[in-house]
């Protein structure tokens, strides 16, 4: 595995590199946001772990752009824990969220968990498009359609669409798509889950495609 680090603190990382070296995976390094941009555009990576706290660029606008070049996981260290922090960099498409100090077994737990789920162990399932009735959703190519058009959607909300997809007409609890779409154990607020939500609904160009199932969650359904 090919994991690229955006971390300006030299002893965090070092000790990170350490780590995932010792378990065979090649690791880049970069101690700011431009130049970890770069090695971004100018090699092919599978993971990136990122720091908000850079020296040049915030880590958020970091994030922001990182996700706009490529499909890879995005795991943000960080020491800002504040909710607000965590639902921005969830919302622009970070698929984890660890804050500092962490211990380097839990980081290598969470590389492998989000590694897995972008399908980078090169296991395809025999039928990867689910359909609800005029709405297409392929899991391999990451598109969706609806009526033949295509939707334009952030990685996130292909993965919450795709969940909610796999059982139509089923009622998913808010915790429950949080911990399984962002690969994480949460608790809090799950209001970057409303706004994803929101969005889906606008692009699918009915609201009444996902329903707010009360005190539950969320169903997808095709509107009647």
């Amino acid at each position: 595995m090919r994991v690229l680090l955006i971390e300006d603190d030299a002893s965090i990382a070092s000790a990170v590199i350490d780590s995932l070296e010792a378990v065979g995976w090649d690791v880049g390094h970069e101690a700011s946001g431009i130049a970890g941009l770069n090695r971004l555009a100018s090699d092919s990576w599978d993971v990136l772990l990122l720091d908000l706290g850079l020296p040049d660029l915030d880590g958020i606008e970091v994030a922001r752009q990182a996700r706009a070049s490529g499909a890879f996981p995005i795991i943000v260290i960080s020491a800002r824990g504040d909710e607000s922090d965590r639902v921005l960099a969830l919302e622009l498409g970070a698929d984890d969220y660890l804050v500092k100090p962490f211990g380097m077994r839990e980081l290598l737990a969470r590389i492998r968990a989000v590694h897995r789920r972008a399908g980078s162990e090169g296991e395809v399932p025999l039928s990867t498009e689910l359909v609800v009735g005029s709405l297409q959703v392929d899991t391999r190519t990451r598109r969706a359609s609806i009526e033949g058009t295509e939707l334009d959607l952030t990685p996130k909300e292909f993965d919450v669409l795709a969940y909610l997809a796999k059982e139509p007409g089923s009622a998913h609890r808010r915790e429950t798509i949080m911990q399984d779409v962002w690969d994480m154990n949460w608790y809090g607020s799950t209001k970057t889950l409303d706004a994803h939500v929101a969005s889906l609904r606008s692009k699918l160009g009915d609201a009444r495609w996902i329903e707010a199932v009360r005190s539950v969650g969320f169903r997808l359904q095709e509107p009647e």
